[in-house]
């Protein structure tokens, strides 16, 4: 594995009052809002930075425990992000849908994410809005400033910028790699100060 070049960076520093660590290390800022936490789900070493907002508060109507919104391992959620499940009517009826996100997923500040499915290996890039009912493939690219239309379906080993978002060009195979070495040397430098 490359992960050698990536011990040469500096650590990245936090305050440790400001962080919650739990058990299967993630790691979670005070300054972030998390709103229904039974229903959200972090697969373990996933950093929510400050001013990040996850919504598991909004959940379809009825009984039953319902998981809203799923993080895989190793899940990056910049500054400022905004999660929330996408919702719709449907036969008159207003539900809202679970978001499920995958394992080495990279989220940049003040990103709004209201897909349905994000894959694995993923780098979202800051300022996007990813629309409702989205579909993100594994390693998948995208540029600062997108904007994904809602329903838009992103194929694997694909790069999309733009406004509205588009396809740009193939990604490498090599893709999944860096972006879990990125995802993993990212947590290993996140060192309280």
């Amino acid at each position: 594995m490359s992960g050698s070049a990536l011990s040469t960076e500096p650590p990245i520093l936090y305050s440790k009052a400001e962080f919650i660590e739990t058990d299967t290390g993630n790691k979670v800022s005070r300054r972030a809002t998390i709103a229904g936490p039974q229903n959200i789900i972090l697969g373990g070493k996933t950093i929510i930075s400050s001013g990040s907002i996850i919504r598991g508060d909004l959940r379809r109507t009825g009984p039953g425990h319902a998981v809203v919104i799923s993080l895989g391992r190793y899940c990056l959620v910049g500054e400022g992000c905004i999660l929330r499940p996408p919702y719709k009517t449907y036969r008159g009826n207003f539900n809202y849908y679970p978001m499920k996100i995958g394992d080495h997923v990279h989220i940049g500040a003040n990103t709004v994410v209201e897909a349905a499915n994000i894959g694995n290996h993923v780098e979202i890039g800051k300022n996007c809005v990813i629309g409702k009912f989205t579909f993100i493939k594994d390693c998948v690219k995208i540029a600062d400033n997108t904007v994904i239309p809602p329903n838009t379906v992103i194929p694997a080993l694909s790069y999309y910028a733009g406004s509205p978002g588009a396809f740009v060009e193939d990604l490498p195979e090599s893709t999944q790699e860096n972006v879990e070495a990125y995802t993993k040397g990212y947590y290993a430098r996140f060192q309280p100060a």
